[in-house]
């Protein structure tokens, strides 16, 4: 059954009256306006290449991003559809960055004197991208694959691993005390 000519309109006024248009999520420059918790920053790395293959830089202290040296560093893998966290760390901070693959870090921010406290955040990272990103200590974070093939992350703690004492404070996944959801999403 087709509409007639004026209730296509009513139609349209209907339809607009209940949408909500899109939010700006980049800015002049095409960078993302979504805001990092207090503590976390980018650092956007290039890919070179060229007919033999590519060349990325993943971490140069001499780039002044992060103000603690290289100690450490790790590669772990999530494969298609599962999530690792959450974790925390209390004495170190995380610093990522992907191979390949496409990762969604979800991080919630429960320190009570950062003016982010009670707040969720999403950043997507991808091998397409080549970036480092920090997680600040006390942040609880997951890393969920999103993508159709194993995520790839090399992390460069700021501290090294401590086998005998571990600086990771894990929740499961579907915990009440952090205001996100995984869905059907498995993993610990």
């Amino acid at each position: 059954m087709s509409a007639g000519p004026e209730n296509r309109h009513n139609i349209l006024e209907a339809t607009l009256a209940a949408a909500m248009q899109d939010q700006r999520t980049v800015d002049e420059q095409r960078r993302s306006t979504a805001p990092l918790l207090d503590g976390m920053s980018f650092y956007d790395s290039i890919r070179h290449d060229d007919d033999r293959g590519s060349v990325t830089e993943l971490f140069d202290p001499r780039w002044g991003w992060h103000p603690d040296p290289l100690v450490f560093s790790y590669i772990f893998t999530i494969r298609p559809g599962m999530a690792k966290g959450w974790g925390l760390h209390k004495l170190h901070e995380d610093r990522y960055f992907v191979i390949s693959g496409e990762l969604e870090l979800v991080l919630y921010d429960p320190r009570p004197d950062s003016s982010t406290c009670g707040k969720v955040c999403k950043v997507y990272l991808s091998g397409s991208r080549p970036r480092l990103i920090n997680v600040p200590k006390f942040v609880w974070h997951a890393d969920r694959n999103i993508g159709t093939s194993d995520v790839v992350v090399v992390n460069f703690p700021t501290i090294q691993y401590d086998h005998s004492s571990p600086d990771k404070y894990r929740l499961p996944l579907d915990t009440d005390l952090i205001p996100y959801s995984f869905g059907d999403t498995t993993g610990w």
